[in-house]
């Protein structure tokens, strides 16, 4: 489409510019109907917020310049070129916000800063942006294929990414070197809007640029934003988030899939950097904290600590996919890959649907799978557009693409498990508690409500007997108060409610947090917590087996949380690959009816 001329929005050359529509929702006869953001107005043609927007134009152009890459295809390339000719018009070339980026363009091409319902920041091209970042995204990958191809517009894919580091360098880098205090925990005050996730994308862009000759300013920022993702490390084999990678700068207490594209950040800014201090902590994301994710139901949209969202979209899938692949290349890891063969796998029907979500007779993605295993048959831009990076990585790697079509069976796991506090037998003046708003700002109340418990009180609750000891981890509101009581486990533990940190600049006082309360054995099927002072408040409990296992068919991923090396029983012959918690390769052996698990390690069985 062509839009009007707008003062400090252009592009590169003449002619129609490459966008892609928001939605496609799908009709009751099976069709699909294009549409945009928020409410339509028939008599203007418009939408609240836009037909085409930013975001998806960006990665859209990520996957024909990966597609034109892998096979020197004129379609895609074209495709690209368009599509990043239609990027650079919304990106804004003057003023006071010059280099951020306009999210929203209604059909005939207008320019939309501030959509209806309000998106931060307000307009949209007033600050830094996830859309920012996947802009320098799309043009980092658009120059490293652009420079041997068309050398002009290179040169301006160039300039216009030099322009975003305007931006950055002014709104976001100026922070370099500063940190935040969120409940008592230090964190970089330099990621983009806060967000691992988003300074994740922008890293992809910069690594492709950097490795491709750019400049040594982006080299610079490349290291920093590489170094504030690393420090979004936390957890530990056996202590929540479990070493996984947290996207939020502003809340220690949250993780969700879609986005967390940080592993795959730092594999290729280790490479590019030629740093492969930054290979640790994503190699914890990768082969520690994934494969718990994978026992536990998948990559959920939400674990807000407890798993509360459960949604799965390719946004959030493709994220692990990529970040297994990625790591496994730089840090020289090939058991990730398995890993990645499972997960892959959710794309043909190992999912809680037992169906596909990606339909290969047309390329599309479906918009995701409800935690009732309910699949959402529209299929917006973001949907296919991760799809399709997906199946272009399984593209490059045969193998793995058969590997994981074979694994295409309904899931069977056995592992983490949630409790709510509120299940529990309590004694006088203990009580459920349901705030007006289960969101606190930062985390989520699970089921909507907690358990308060005064000094003396307790709560008793019926657990399942299990095959395996668990550890228990109590979901608590850990406050800084030196006054605020103890709560005492029938484990043998005690968690400290007032050893929370201080606030800064959480939303929140205090922190939900699963926090260790020991070991609950196999056969033990209660569980009961006294409390000992004031401001207790117990929101759930995360029971996870130190042995925690998917099945897939005949093929088997068990996962390690116990202190020693493990034999354990398996469903199915086959070949066992038991790996370290770094995911080194400790042996391959037959598996006829056991397997070997190390100590915060992972075993594939693959029949």
């Amino acid at each position: 489409m062509t839009p009007p001329t707008v003062v400090g929005h252009s592009t590169y050359g003449p002619g129609p510019l490459g966008v892609l529509w928001t939605y496609a929702d799908r009709r009751p006869d099976g069709t699909y109907a294009r549409i945009g953001g928020g409410p339509y107005d028939p008599a203007t043609n418009t939408y609240g917020q836009g037909a085409f927007n930013t975001d998806d134009i960006a990665r859209a152009a990520v996957v024909y310049l990966r597609h034109y890459r892998a096979h020197r295809d004129a379609h895609s390339r074209s495709a690209a070129y368009g599509l990043l000719r239609g990027l650079t018009y919304l990106q804004t070339t003057s003023g006071a916000n010059a280099g951020n980026v306009v999210l929203w363009m209604q059909p005939d091409g207008t320019l939309n800063p501030s959509a209806e319902p309000v998106e931060l920041p307000d307009p949209s091209d007033s600050g830094p942006s996830y859309w920012l970042a996947r802009t320098v995204w799309a043009l980092g990958e658009g120059y490293e294929v652009f420079r041997t191809v068309d050398p002009a517009f290179a040169r301006f894919l160039r300039t216009r990414l030099e322009l975003a580091l305007d931006a950055l360098d002014r709104q976001v880098l100026v922070h370099y070197g500063s940190w935040n205090i969120v409940d008592g925990r230090r964190v970089p005050a330099w990621l983009v809007v806060a967000g691992a996730d988003a300074t994740s994308e922008a890293v992809l862009g910069l690594s492709a640029y950097v490795r491709s000759g750019g400049s040594a300013r982006a080299k610079q920022a490349l290291a920093r934003f590489a170094e504030a993702i690393a420090a979004m490390s936390a957890g530990g084999v056996r202590e929540w988030p479990f070493r996984a990678l947290l996207p939020w700068g502003e809340s220690i207490s949250d993780w969700h899939a879609w986005g967390a594209q940080m592993p795959s950040a730092l594999a290729v800014a280790s490479t590019a950097l030629h740093d492969r201090r930054l290979l640790a902590p994503a190699l914890g994301d990768t082969a520690g904290f994934t494969p718990l994710l994978l026992t536990a139901g998948g990559p959920d949209n939400g674990w807000l600590p407890a798993p509360i969202d459960r949604t799965q979209i390719a946004y959030g899938v493709d994220a692990r996919l990529q970040g297994l692949l990625s790591v496994a290349t730089a840090a020289d890891r090939p058991g990730l890959r398995q890993l990645a063969a499972f997960v892959a796998a959710w794309y043909f029907g190992a999912n809680r649907a037992g169906e596909a979500v990606y339909d290969a007779t047309t390329g599309r993605t479906y918009d995701g799978i409800s935690a009732e295993g309910v699949i959402n048959r529209n299929s917006g831009a973001e949907s296919t557009i991760h799809g399709l990076l997906s199946m272009l990585a399984l593209d490059a790697d045969p193998t793995l693409a058969a590997r994981a079509q074979a694994l295409a069976a309904r899931p069977t796991t056995t592992g983490l498990q949630v409790v709510e506090a509120e299940s529990a037998q309590l004694s006088s003046g203990a009580a459920v508690v349901t705030p007006p708003s289960a969101w606190t700002g930062e985390s989520q109340w699970s089921n909507g409500s907690y358990l308060t418990l005064p000094p003396g009180a307790r709560a008793a609750w019926t657990i399942p007997a299990a095959l395996d000891a668990r550890l228990v981890l109590p979901i608590v509101d850990l406050v800084p108060d030196r006054s605020a009581g103890k709560t005492k486990w029938s484990t043998g533990s005690t968690i400290n409610h007032g050893s929370g940190g201080p606030q800064g600049a959480s939303a929140a006082p205090g922190a939900l947090l699963p926090v260790s309360a020991g070991t609950l054995p196999a056969a033990t099927t209660t569980l009961t917590a006294t409390s000992t002072g004031t401001n207790v408040r117990i929101d759930a409990l995360l029971l996870l087996p130190l042995i925690s296992r998917l099945q897939l068919g005949t093929n088997e991923l068990l996962v390690s949380v116990d202190r020693h090396p493990r034999s354990v029983p398996v469903a199915h012959r086959g070949t066992s690959y038991s790996y370290t918690s770094s995911g080194r390769l400790h042996s391959r052996r037959p598996a006829i009816t056991r397997a070997e698990v190390l100590p915060g390690g992972f075993t594939v069985v693959l029949s």
